[in-house]
């Protein structure tokens, strides 16, 4: 019986020189994974929201939104965020940058002009312990409305609540989670709930 190939793992690379975020993406192509570029923070929050990367590789210093601003963002705008690698890249070598950084949860931070060997066993050992933690947080991607109604059934509301608190009709509401538990693979709703918390998409 044939088997679905695995997804190439999803990394977005944000870095404003476009040389240099080419050379990456050329790079880790090569190495098999599936890259998109931004080239600022606030065109890599965007793209973080819309493709649900594996693993997130960040400048720094970037015009509209820095690295520090947006991994602040994203950890506020949600907390399963926090779970995604996040590896800095920067030519800001002072301790106290990387101290920043790694307090506001950076798995890792990388120094230019970029070892690209060194990039790529930081991204191996960072995925592997994404792996170990549970399923890679791209391997399911419920949209937004479906994460929101799974997100209020975890805490016990009813469908026809859920309506009510998002503003929608309780038919719109189940065809949410009934999209959801086909992703999930799911019977029920409450085994959707569950699979959706241990996969860390959704905060209950």
């Amino acid at each position: 019986m044939d088997t679905m190939p695995e997804a190439p793992i999803k990394i977005l690379c944000i870095e404003d020189d476009r040389e240099t975020a080419a050379l990456i993406a050329e790079e880790l192509l090569d190495r098999g994974y599936d890259v998109t570029v931004a080239h600022d923070g606030r065109e890599g929050l965007a793209a973080i929201l819309r493709t649900m990367p594996d693993l997130v590789l960040s400048d720094i210093s970037m015009p509209a939104m820095s690295g520090f601003e947006l991994l602040e963002s994203l950890v506020a705008l949600a907390p399963r965020f926090s779970r995604m690698p996040f590896v800095f890249l920067t030519a800001l070598t002072d301790r106290d940058n990387e101290l920043k950084g790694r307090q506001l949860g950076a798995d890792d931070y990388v120094t230019k002009p970029i070892d690209f060997e060194l990039l790529a066993t930081i991204i191996a050992a960072r995925l592997a312990g994404v792996a170990r933690l549970g399923a890679r947080p791209a391997t399911i991607a419920l949209n937004e409305r479906e994460v929101e109604v799974l997100t209020w059934a975890s805490r016990g509301k009813t469908s026809a609540e859920i309506a009510k608190i998002l503003d929608l009709t309780k038919r719109t509401v189940d065809f949410h989670i009934d999209n959801a538990r086909g992703k999930l693979g799911a019977a029920t709703r409450t085994e959707a709930v569950l699979k959706a918390a241990t996969g860390r998409l959704i905060e209950p």
